[in-house]
């Protein structure tokens, strides 16, 4: 069953607006997106992030449901990007995980959580035990500075600014309106009504606090390198008890490093502390680093749920809210958008099951008299 052709408004013009605008106008809806900020998505968690897809390196710290979430995005974004007429950065080449001898006690502690959390998702491939010889042959550049570590292959990464520039493109090229600087929330619609979308997708982030008082922000802080001393094939991840810190390579000797998680929706400067931690450890991986370049030091706060997970649901009729992604946005949103198009198509999703994803999507306010309420069926 398909939904019929439909007007949408989508509300946040971050990651998750910009699949579903790109999604929904390819299946012929006409779509209108607004948002606080220019294209270049200044006010979105999604241009600071690092967009590691690493399902079982993150279930280490989330529920095995967004796991199976990160397991699917694996799948989904090849076939995403191969509909972008503009190029994004992918790879699929793994996750290696390090770490000093002297932490050597925490790293296995954290090997055992894995092979405890693969036994439970055996749809993961398994993860690698490294010796010194066989880390030499997955990343040569630190052969000689590490000893032992872990493979978890299949595991990827995208470059984060690239998508969210050739999603810009691509809604474009399919005539999405496109509405800069313009904010709105809920209230500046009644769906269905004449003149008015048939549907609103609300995808705002922290902006939905208002309406979604649970809301709260997470708060991390990254360091954009560039560092033509230093190569690496994948993305690595050091083990530490205090700042684990991970570094993902993108194009051309640009390295992605970050590590702190604070609870705080404070989007000032980043500290020095942290930042004197995430630099220091990351030369501690490879010297290499102590002649980069800091290109950008950023920072940004993710919108969370009380549990930490993802959640979608129904405000009012013709009204729907996707959000929650917390620091897993890009190993998320495929099954985000997914499981959001099947509740289009059909008024449920079986996809959500899968995921142990919350739905609610039982209105909690009447349609104004006199107006059609919208359902999602």
């Amino acid at each position: 069953m398909s939904l019929p052709p439909s007007s949408f408004a989508i509300l946040g013009a971050g990651l998750m607006g910009r699949l579903l605008a790109v999604e929904l106008a390819r299946l012929g809806h006409r779509v209108d997106i607004y948002d606080a900020g220019s294209p270049a998505a200044e006010n979105s968690a999604a241009t600071v992030a690092a967009a590691m897809l690493a399902p079982l390196a993150e279930s280490a710290i989330t529920e095995p449901g967004v796991v199976r979430m990160g397991h699917h995005a694996l799948t989904r974004w090849p076939e995403l990007l191969a509909t972008l007429s503009a190029p994004v950065f992918f790879q699929q080449a793994g996750t290696l995980i390090v770490w000093h001898r002297q932490d050597a006690a925490e790293a296995q502690r954290f090997t055992r959580q894995l092979e405890n959390n693969q036994r439970g998702l055996p749809e993961l491939p398994a993860l690698q035990k490294l010796d010194s010889g066989a880390l030499e042959q997955v990343e040569p550049a630190l052969a000689h500075r590490f000893n032992q570590g872990l493979y978890l292959p299949g595991e990827g990464q995208l470059d984060n600014r690239q998508l969210l520039a050739a999603l810009v493109v691509e809604m474009e090229r399919l005539g999405v309106r496109m509405h800069w600087h313009t904010p709105q929330s809920p209230e500046a619609f009644t769906p269905g009504a004449p003149g008015q979308p048939d549907r609103v997708l609300d995808c705002r982030g922290l902006g939905a606090k208002g309406q979604w008082s649970a809301l709260r922000g997470v708060r991390g802080e990254v360091a954009r390198i560039h560092a033509p001393d230093v190569t690496l094939q994948r993305p690595t991840r050091l083990v530490h008890p205090r700042y684990p810190i991970y570094i993902a390579p993108k194009d051309d000797h640009l390295f992605v490093i970050g590590a702190t998680e604070i609870e705080s929706d404070d989007r000032s400067p980043a500290s020095v502390r942290s930042t004197l931690e995430l630099l220091s450890a990351a030369y501690a991986v490879h010297p290499g680093f102590g002649e980069g370049r800091i290109l950008e030091l950023a920072t940004q706060c993710r919108p969370t749920l009380p549990d930490n997970l993802p959640a979608i649901r129904q405000t009012r009729p013709g009204v729907l809210e996707i959000n929650g992604l917390y620091r897993h946005g890009f190993m998320i949103s495929p099954a985000m958008l997914d499981v959001t198009l099947e509740v289009l198509n059909t008024g449920q999703s079986t996809l959500s099951e899968r995921f142990d994803l919350r739905l609610e999507l039982e209105p909690t306010a009447p349609a104004p008299t006199g107006v059609a309420a919208p359902t999602f069926a």
